[in-house]
C-alpha cells in the first residue's frame, strides 16, 4: 500500500539528521586523532614511520570509500565483532578521515617556514617542545580552513553509509521514497537538509581562508 507523503514522513527524515551529525562528529574526532598521528609520522625522521604513514594514506585515498565501508562491514566478524552498520560506518569513516586529515595537516606542518624550526633548534628546544610550542600552533592556523572544508565533505560522505543499512539522512529518505513513491519530493528535501548542514561550514571555511590570506599579506 502506498503511503501519503505528509508531516510524519517529513519529521522522520528531519530526525535522521541527528544520526548524520553523530556519525560525522565521531568520524571527525576519531579522524583528528588518527590524522595527527599520521601527519606527525609523515614528517618524522623515522623512515619506518614515514613509510607506514605514506602506505596508510595511499591505501585509503586510493580506494573508494564505498569499498572501505563494505570491507569493514563484512570484516567485523573476522575479528570477532558483531556485524553492525553503526560500528562499521564509524570505523570506516574514521579511517577515511584519518588518511585525508593526516595529509592535509602534513602539508600545513611543512608549510611553516623552515626558519621557525631553525630558531627553535638554536634555542635548544627538544623535538616535542619544538612541535608543541612552535610548529603546531602555526600549522593550526594554516589548517583551519582546509580542515573545515574537509568536514563539509565528510558530512556528505556519511550518505554512503546508507548502503550498509545505517539509517542516517540519506537512508531515511530512501525508506520514505520507497513507501510513498515520491522520489523527487523526498530526495529534494534530503538535498535541502544537507545544504542546511553544510552551507554554514562552507562559509566558515571561506572566511577562515580569507582571514589567513589577509594575515599573510600583512
Amino acid at each position: 500500500m502506498i503511503r501519503e507523503f505528509g508531516t510524519g514522513e517529513v519529521i522522520y527524515i528531519v530526525l535522521a539528521i541527528r544520526w548524520t551529525i553523530a556519525l560525522s562528529l565521531i568520524a571527525f574526532l576519531g579522524g583528528a586523532l588518527g590524522g595527527l598521528t599520521v601527519a606527525l609520522a609523515r614528517v618524522s625522521d623515522n623512515t619506518s614511520a614515514r613509510l607506514a604513514a605514506t602506505g596508510f594514506i595511499r591505501l585509503f585515498q586510493g580506494t573508494p570509500l564505498l569499498m572501505q565501508l563494505f570491507i569493514v562491514y563484512f570484516g567485523l566478524n573476522i575479528v570477532g565483532l558483531p556485524t553492525s552498520a553503526w560500528l562499521a560506518a564509524a570505523v570506516a569513516l574514521t579511517l577515511h578521515a584519518s588518511a585525508f586529515l593526516g595529509e592535509i595537516w602534513r602539508g600545513c606542518i611543512q608549510a611553516v617556514p623552515r626558519g621557525q624550526t631553525e630558531a627553535a633548534d638554536a634555542l635548544a628546544y627538544g623535538y616535542v617542545t619544538r612541535l608543541k610550542d612552535v610548529i603546531l600552533p602555526q600549522a593550526a592556523r594554516i589548517a583551519a580552513a582546509p580542515t573545515t572544508g574537509f568536514l563539509v565533505q565528510l558530512i556528505k560522505s556519511t550518505s554512503l553509509a546508507s548502503i550498509i543499512g545505517f539509517t542516517e539522512l540519506t537512508r531515511a529518505g530512501q525508506v520514505i521514497s520507497n513507501a510513498t513513491f515520491k522520489p523527487f519530493v523526498v530526495i529534494s528535501l534530503v538535498a535541502v537538509l544537507y545544504f542546511i548542514l553544510c552551507w554554514p561550514l562552507s562559509l566558515a571555511a571561506k572566511r577562515l581562508e580569507s582571514r589567513f590570506d589577509r594575515a599573510v599579506a600583512r
